[in-house]
């Protein structure tokens, strides 16, 4: 990586410079390169906002490379491409559509192009570069100065690396760029990688489990969770945690008022059931998010993020539209500690799922990047929830590295295998969980234990063959950590509760091989062994059809 040409555009006063130069009157860009490293430490010679930084290296792709590039947050597909294969899910939400349904407002495209050129693939914080065996992993040491974004150009040969450093007036002395490059095979790059990072195996247990969602959604109640707890307590196997997800509050941010027709006798008092059961309980929350019919959002408005003119950002259509609280003001901070102090202390909650975090850091502001504000973010959420556990969800990983036990890596999973949009990457998604699920895959047990999201065996309410169903039991048993259904497992016929109960096995599984076949790009082929013996498993991705 010794070699490389820098872009740098940048606005002092009111004049907007480019430059490839690494000093001019109004900077200096002091840079170590090798093989294995570049650093780049920005010191101003005067107030300036950064508009681009942008460095451009030579890489020899091979007809055969395969590349993974991360997507920008848990739930934004990402699988390992061909160079002459077209990004997947590239219509970009914008203009009036974004304006008006809030379309890909989880997703990064109002900050980074979204291309629909072959080999052109976008990455956040990491991407590789796959011949054989061999990896060539570039990767980002810190994200506290603004996310770090690699692109390819696999026709010209070209790798990008660009830093989002907008919204930030610069005055002083910068590391604005820190990347590595390693190469070796899969273990011995994402090794050395969390070492540099410096951050520690999680000493969390893989879960099994149940959640609300997937079933009944935010209409839930008291029968419906003390009815599926009964029959999941029943299942000869080791059942770790039961949790409530989306629904049992009045209103999405009014995390503390229970809606007291679907809980009479409140939250606490279904905690206490699931512990009578000896399973953890868990809860789901939103925790920067109020909806626009909120009580807080209505009585705190000053509470929120707010765009340059004043006025509110909404950060997604979720429950009609939602803003974010401001966690640089006091008694935002103030409202949120109050309530996972309920959540956890009072009511007794052992694990909460937090989702929609990248809310927090949705736009640049306080003179911070989205890359700063979401690592304090997930400082501060650790120091909120201390000894219990975090499942996090809806977040940009590598900010979550570290600070959570638990990690959803791919998009919600659908009732139907391929549900067709034409929106953008982060949209619900059977293929595309699947597919993150298998290639996300070296971060479980590295940055924390992943999440590859449910199974559903059940008959009703889904629109699935069961061989669809046993597709996806099979690949998260084999690449998850987080093994939850949504089922009232009561209902089951034999050949459902034989699959729950063999992916409830707690086995000793190594992945050996997992990659899309060159004859059959749709087909997933994946070499493991379990228990000590060698298994191949083959299905097509596209179709959900074993082969």
């Amino acid at each position: 990586m010794e070699k490389f040409m820098l872009n740098f555009e940048y606005k002092a006063g009111n004049t907007v410079y480019k430059t490839s130069l690494f000093e001019t009157p109004d900077f200096k860009l002091d840079y170590k390169a090798s093989q294995k490293q570049i650093v780049l430490n920005l010191k101003t010679k005067v107030k300036l906002e950064i508009l681009k930084l942008e460095i451009v290296m030579p890489y020899e792709f091979s007809a055969d490379s395969r590349i993974f590039t991360n997507g920008y947050q848990s739930w934004t597909d990402c699988r390992e491409m061909f160079v002459d294969d077209i990004p997947q899910h590239t219509v970009i939400p914008t203009g009036a559509v974004f304006k008006h349904t809030l379309l890909g407002a989880s997703g990064a495209y109002s900050f980074v192009e979204n291309t629909k050129k072959p080999g052109e693939f976008t990455a956040f914080s990491y991407m590789y570069v796959r011949n054989g065996e061999e990896f060539d992993l570039f990767a980002s040491l810190t994200e506290r100065t603004g996310y770090t974004i690699f692109k390819t150009d696999c026709k010209n040969n070209k790798l990008y690396v660009m830093k989002d450093l907008e919204g930030v007036v610069f005055d002083g002395e910068y590391e604005v760029l820190n990347i590595v490059n390693l190469k070796g095979a899969s273990d011995e790059v994402f090794d050395e990688w969390f070492s540099l990072l410096n951050i520690k195996k999680p000493d969390a247990k893989p879960m099994n489990g149940y959640t609300t969602w997937y079933n009944y959604y935010p209409h839930i109640n008291e029968k419906i969770v003390t009815d599926d707890l009964e029959a999941l307590s029943k299942v000869d196997a080791d059942i770790d945690i039961f949790q409530i997800d989306d629904g049992f509050q009045t209103a999405t941010g009014d995390w503390l008022s229970v809606d007291p027709v679907k809980f009479p006798n409140g939250i606490k008092a279904e905690v206490e059931k699931i512990h009578a059961k000896n399973m953890l309980a868990g809860l789901w929350l939103a925790p920067f998010g109020a909806q626009f019919t909120s009580k807080l959002l209505k009585e705190h408005k000053d509470w929120f993020i707010k765009k340059p003119n004043g006025k509110l950002v909404q950060c997604g259509p979720n429950w009609g539209g939602f803003c974010a609280l401001d966690i640089e003001i006091p008694e935002a901070r103030e409202y949120i500690r109050h309530f996972f102090d309920v959540v956890l202390n009072k009511w007794g909650f052992d694990l909460v799922k937090l989702d929609f975090l990248y809310a927090v850091a949705i736009i640049p502001y306080h003179n911070k990047t989205r890359g700063q504000l979401m690592c304090e973010a997930m400082d501060f959420l650790r120091e909120c929830v201390g000894d219990k556990k975090i499942l996090g969800c809806g977040v940009p990983l590598m900010p979550a590295f570290g600070k959570v036990e638990y990690c959803r890596i791919g998009a919600d999973m659908d009732l139907r295998w391929n549900k067709p949009t034409f929106t953008h990457r982060e949209f619900v998604s059977t293929i595309n969980t699947l597919g993150n699920s298998v290639f996300r895959r070296q971060l479980n047990g590295r940055a924390f234990l992943n999440d590859p999201d449910v199974f559903l065996l059940r008959e009703d309410n889904m629109h699935m063959n069961f061989e669809q169903r046993c597709i996806i039991a099979t690949v998260n048993k084999l690449f998850g950590s987080v093994l939850f259904t949504s089922d009232n497992v009561g209902q089951y016929r034999d050949e459902q509760m034989q699959k729950l109960l063999e992916v409830f096995k707690k086995d000793d599984i190594q992945i050996l091989r997992a990659e899309f076949l060159s004859n059959d790009r749709r087909v997933l082929d994946i070499d493991y062994v379990i228990n000590g013996e060698f298994k191949n498993f083959r299905f097509d991705l596209q179709h959900g059809i074993l082969r």
